[in-house]
């Protein structure tokens, strides 16, 4: 299975920090945040990955190169041309390298969940999402977990079916919409995971994170 790493982001939440460096190279415990996507991906079993850049993305490109120095195969599908294609977007721009069936991890969360290069999407479905307990900045949640009256808050970890984007025209457009019509239409799963977990969406996420880990 392929596992693309999200990292086309502009990372205005983390200004200063990105004014010359893009946040998946930011570093958490001494090591660039998305260094631990891909090590922990390669131990789960994902030996091919996919990861779109924008926002300075020359300096991922340079840094990670062809991804062998970590034991894996790294392809980059390059939006710095169009400026960042949302999620949606740089999913259907990225759609030939990936396989029937992929995993797509948000490149500024960070999390001990265990990823599965094995996994498979149940009979009818076309996604499969991965919620967490709400955090003090998105209270309300995303989605109702399956067969739950509460509300729990998307973790940016999902598994899918190319299927779900076929139909979709290449341009910049977000994922939201697609996950609700999968809702309603019951081709999308979840499950809840209440391991380790944080958005590293701010400086002050970042130095408490940091401070964690040490």
């Amino acid at each position: 299975m392929t596992a693309m790493i999200l990292a086309a982001g502009l990372g205005s939440r983390m200004r200063p920090l990105t004014d010359h460096k893009p946040k998946p190279l930011l570093e958490i415990g001494g090591k660039p945040l998305i260094v631990w996507h891909i090590e922990r991906l390669r131990d789960a079993g994902f030996k091919t990955m996919v990861i779109n850049v924008a926002y300075l993305g020359q300096q991922i490109i340079d840094y990670l190169g062809d991804g062998s120095k970590y034991g894996v195969n790294i392809t980059f599908s390059d939006e710095q041309s169009e400026g960042a294609l949302e999620t949606a977007g740089g999913i259907v721009k990225a759609l030939p390298l990936l396989s029937d069936t992929f995993l797509v991890i948000n490149g500024d969360v960070w999390t001990d969940y265990r990823y599965d290069s094995f996994f498979k999407l149940a009979q009818n479905s076309l996604a499969h999402l991965v919620l967490i307990d709400n955090p003090e900045h998105n209270p309300n949640g995303d989605f109702f977990l399956d067969e739950s009256e509460n509300k729990y808050t998307f973790s940016g970890i999902g598994y899918y079916s190319k299927e779900m984007f076929n139909d979709l025209t290449y341009g910049k457009q977000g994922l939201a919409p697609l996950l609700f019509k999968a809702i309603d239409n019951n081709t999308l799963t979840t499950e809840h995971y209440a391991g380790q977990w944080y958005d590293i969406g701010t400086p002050e996420r970042l130095n408490s994170l940091n401070s964690l880990l040490k």
